[in-house]
């Protein structure tokens, strides 16, 4: 299992628009081979991040995704913001989960 985490610097003058857009989101990821979940956390820190976080089965169901057309279809609204919005350039990192507090849980559950 793998999560993403994609750093994104917003301005605080295109917050609202960025959360509208995340909010009304076109699911399309939801149904892909791998995928778990998805969260976008909202800094509490002014200049902090937001951070759109996925959790996939593995790298390659990841991989799968970004190269989809469902993709490019779901990211085709991402020219919707200003490039004043951003403030400094998305951050994307991929860590591989080696434990898992939830996992072990819903194990000890079964």
């Amino acid at each position: 299992m793998i999560t993403v985490a994609n750093r994104i610097y917003v301005h605080r003058d295109h917050a609202e628009a960025f959360e509208e857009r995340f909010s009304n989101r076109a699911h399309l990821v939801d149904g892909m081979p791998g995928f778990i979940s998805n969260q976008v956390l909202r800094p509490t820190t002014e200049g902090d991040p937001y951070v759109v976080f996925t959790l996939w089965e593995s790298k390659e169901d990841f991989e799968g995704w970004v190269s989809s057309d469902a993709f490019r279809k779901g990211h085709a609204k991402s020219g919707s913001l200003p490039k004043g919005a951003f403030t400094h350039e998305n951050k994307l990192e991929i860590h591989e989960v080696f434990l898992d507090s939830t996992r072990r849980q819903e194990e000890a559950r079964a």
